[in-house]
């Protein structure tokens, strides 16, 4: 019988090229040649609720970078339902206000949405690292964006180590936020842009709600 994970499976073979972002070549007379282009995904590709226990209760590994930074670490931090402190702690530093140069605690939630995601697409042979623009905020750093007219809620889940700003590189903004919300982990913030990067995606471990920014 066919199973919701196969059609899955088998729509991302036929329509791979939605979920990307492709930059048009110079080819001497092409007026669109060095713009990036999106197209639009297809809907519902990726849903986490198609996910069995085997996937839940498996090694997590988390292949992060961060490009304020340049850092970059993969590390396994959670296993036989543990976490291991260490390569937790490691993960606290990389998710810090690289502004501030302080860490927090992150909430373990925001670690396996992370994760989760990274896992998931990893399925259908995507293995980018995930990009983590944005973790803990200081109060100060978080005020200071206020102040510069950057997206930044004033009681803004970054101050408590809840919340980070990501995404993949060439996948689809409405694909990552629409996979995260499939978790139903939280609140999930599309953020569009019109640059070569793209824009990112904001995910949080608080009340589940989603908004465009």
């Amino acid at each position: 019988m066919t199973t919701r994970r196969h059609i899955l499976k088998s729509s991302l073979v036929l329509t791979t090229l939605g979920l990307f972002r492709e930059t048009a070549f110079a080819n001497g007379n092409d007026s669109n040649a060095g713009k990036s282009t999106q197209l639009a995904p297809p809907p519902d590709l990726f849903d986490s609720q198609a996910l069995d226990l085997d996937f839940w209760v498996k090694p997590r590994t988390l292949d992060l970078v961060r490009p304020q930074s340049g850092e970059r670490s993969k590390l396994l931090y959670w296993k036989d339902g543990e976490m291991i402190d260490s390569a937790y702690q490691e993960l606290c530093h990389l998710l810090r206000d690289v502004n501030g140069k302080k860490s927090a605690p992150m909430d373990p939630k925001l670690l396996e949405t992370l994760w989760a995601t990274q896992a998931y697409i990893a399925r259908f042979g995507m293995t980018k690292p995930l990009e983590i623009l944005s973790g803990y905020r200081t109060p100060e750093s978080n005020k200071r964006l206020i102040e510069q007219g950057v997206p930044a809620a004033r009681k803004s889940l970054h101050m408590d180590g809840k919340a980070a700003d990501i995404r993949i590189s060439q996948l689809h903004e409405e694909v990552l936020g629409g996979l995260i919300s499939s978790f139903r982990q939280g609140g999930v913030g599309f953020y569009y842009r019109a640059t070569a990067n793209g824009g990112w995606i904001h995910t949080d471990t608080g009340l589940q709600r989603s908004w465009k920014g």
